[in-house]
């Protein structure tokens, strides 16, 4: 039976939802898939597919469309018609942009709830959605505009590093990188034992500390994993680096637990946003095999190392797809001052 209260504040609830909506979208949805596709001069088929690349689901004969995605279905065509890109392409870069956005749209909005909450909580709010549609009225034009701007650095960065690995094609896909592969230790048992706000505070802490010193010591951070970080660099020294900063700065405060790290070098593809090889793999064997707090590297990565770390080789153990391999613990050589 529909509480009275509730039923009563219904209609408002809609108004709200409607309005949020139409601020996030800023367009009325009245077109179906078929009716877009033609006002755009798209075929169908390749409108369906691009927008199961970006991620959406089959809309059907729903009235999902409006004219700014009739404008983007005739911005794809356009470029497909003059030859600047395949329609393979076209599909592989809308996977890339859907991908990225969706994980973007949900991190976003699980981080405005924690303060929707507390605006509900202290009196500043009557609702959730009256929250929200403050947030699209006032900050979501200002992020977008942001938005835009990360998204240029972002790309210049990753047009300088394409640039600095050589102007043979190979050598754009595949090349030589030392992996990080960092994760929590007894991350199982630990998030057994705390609630879902507990395990959320951790992860958030773990992925934006590890994040901070990954990128401030020269690396990349290629994914997060929730309990773990995999990271890239194209020196094996900066990677050693940053994987005892990530033991001593992050893994030995009281708020998170202990960390452990696997390092390896050697030829990796990059594709998806992702990079893939044996390095991405060994490294995270090497890490499920390290003691808390410690780096385990592979010999490619040892033999790269100079005076300033302490390498010693551990008994062979078997680890799945390499075989028998002796892992090699790495720390930092104090330096001694005479007086």
């Amino acid at each position: 039976m529909t509480d009275p209260a509730t039923a009563a504040h219904e209609p408002e609830r809609v108004n709200l939802r409607s309005r949020l909506l139409g601020l996030l979208l800023r367009e009325e949805l009245n077109r179906d898939l078929a009716s877009a596709a033609e006002a755009a001069e798209v075929d169908v088929d390749l409108a369906r597919r691009l927008w199961r690349a970006l991620g959406f689901p089959e809309p059907a004969d729903r009235l999902a469309f409006g004219d700014n995605d009739i404008a983007s279905f005739a911005l794809v065509q356009a470029a497909v018609d003059s030859d600047l890109l395949t329609e393979e392409t076209v599909l592989r870069l809308a996977r890339a942009m859907g991908t990225t956005m969706a994980r973007l749209a949900d991190w976003e909005v699980a981080t405005l709830v924690d303060e929707m909450e507390r605006d509900v909580e202290h009196g500043r709010a009557d609702s959730r959605l009256g929250v929200a549609l403050t947030l699209a009225e006032q900050v979501a034009p200002r992020f977008e505009d942001v938005l835009v701007q990360v998204w240029r650095r972002h790309l210049t960065a990753a047009a300088a590093r394409m640039e600095a690995l050589g102007a043979k094609d190979a050598e754009l896909r595949t090349t030589t990188m030392t992996v990080g592969f960092a994760d929590l230790s007894r991350f199982t048992t630990l998030s057994n034992q705390l609630d879902d706000a507990a395990l959320g505070v951790l992860v958030e802490k773990f992925e934006e500390r590890g994040a901070d010193v990954i990128t401030l010591g020269g690396g990349r951070v290629i994914k997060t994993l929730g309990d773990a970080m995999l990271y890239v660099t194209v020196d094996p020294v900066v990677a050693t680096r940053i994987a005892l900063e990530l033991v001593s700065g992050v893994g030995s405060r009281d708020d998170v637990p202990a960390i452990r790290v696997g390092l390896a070098t050697g030829s990796v593809v990059s594709r998806l946003g992702d990079v893939f090889g044996p390095p991405v793999n060994l490294a995270a064997r090497l890490s499920h095999v390290a003691r808390s707090n410690r780096v385990l590297v592979d010999e490619e990565t040892a033999r790269a190392l100079g005076p300033d770390f302490a390498t010693r080789s551990l008994p062979p153990r078997p680890l799945r797809g390499f075989g028998n391999v002796s892992p090699i613990t790495v720390t930092q050589r104090r330096s001694f001052r005479t007086r």
